[in-house]
């Protein structure tokens, strides 16, 4: 199957995407954190950084876009395209709290009627490739036959499905008795999001659905980025290769970041899931999260390599 790269937001930015590019085994498509139209109705620095071709190169990309305004999603994806983009993502997953209350995100999935008109008016104006990355809804996943009715009027490039409903966030399991029935009655590609953490995950995904077109990966990734080449045969990454990569993140960020501050954040949110690759990583991480200067969360950082290993099969666990 093919690998995907899930958008995370303040996380999988393009310092990261480049970075893990380079050092691991590649993804066969990255998508970016969401872009959320403005008022000004122009791209931010951030985000122009983010989908800009020569900090993306030989990577295949897809931006994402967050919004439940046509025209505001048509005017943010003609802009996209004038970089050399063909293809827009549209995300109909994100549970946040602040996102879900302004109808955005997987909020917007609790007003079907109007996410129907959204589609039909930008498939109607925009001549580009759309995919969309959705949860099965607000509360309940029987309210997914329904969505699925209303993509099933449109052609998609094709429809991520991350089977948990937005009152779940990440707890709970994925539905897969949902995402079974969507793989049969989709009339567009599907691919699978939610929980492959570890060769085991994957191979128990595989077994259940041969079917499904590609598997999008995040947490995992993000705690083990050695993962994707297990998936596909390789080794683990030595502790040395996974210190590179870390070390040139640090050097990437403080290029572009104003101060250690943001450097130190980026990387402080980074390490709640790469602790998991560790045997006994607690104190470790408690030292790396209570830094205060870059040179701290350096030495706190090198004590864990220098004191511990990788774990086997070291992998995120999700905390229920």
């Amino acid at each position: 199957m093919d690998l995907y790269f899930a958008p995370m937001e303040g996380i999988t930015g393009y310092i990261y995407r480049r970075a893990y590019h380079s050092c691991f085994h590649p993804m066969d498509m990255y998508f970016t954190p969401f872009i959320a139209p403005k008022q000004d109705k122009t791209l931010n620095s951030r985000e122009k950084n983010d989908i800009l071709p020569e900090h993306n190169q030989g990577m295949q990309v897809v931006p994402q876009i967050l919004t439940n305004r046509a025209e505001d999603f048509i005017r943010t994806a003609e802009k996209i395209r004038e970089f050399g983009y063909q293809e827009v993502n549209l995300n109909l997953g994100c549970p946040s709290g602040t996102v879900v209350s302004k109808k955005k995100g997987a909020g917007f999935l609790g007003e079907p009627e109007a996410l129907d008109r959204f589609l039909e008016e930008i498939f109607r104006r925009l001549d580009m490739d759309i995919s969309i990355k959705t949860r099965l809804g607000i509360e309940d996943g029987e309210e997914f036959y329904r969505l699925l009715d209303i993509y099933n009027k449109y052609p998609l490039q094709e429809l991520v499905i991350h089977p948990r409903v937005q009152a779940d966030y990440y707890k709970n399991s994925p539905d897969w008795k949902v995402f079974r029935d969507a793989l049969q009655i989709s009339r567009n590609r599907v691919v699978y999001n939610g929980d492959i953490f570890s060769v085991g995950d994957y191979e128990r995904f595989t077994s259940s659905f041969p079917e499904a077109g590609a598997v999008m990966l995040g947490r995992g990734v993000l705690a083990n980025p050695g993962l994707p080449g297990l998936l596909c045969g390789g080794r683990q990454p030595s502790v040395q290769e996974i210190k590179q990569f870390l070390d040139r993140l640090v050097s990437d960020y403080r290029e572009v970041l104003s101060g250690e501050r943001d450097v130190l954040f980026r990387m402080k949110e980074l390490w709640y899931y790469m602790g998991f690759l560790f045997t006994n990583p607690e104190k470790y991480v408690k030292k790396i999260k209570k830094a205060q200067r870059l040179c701290d969360y350096e030495e706190a950082v090198r004590a864990l390599f220098r004191e511990q290993e990788l774990a086997e099969g070291g992998a995120f666990r999700p905390v229920i």
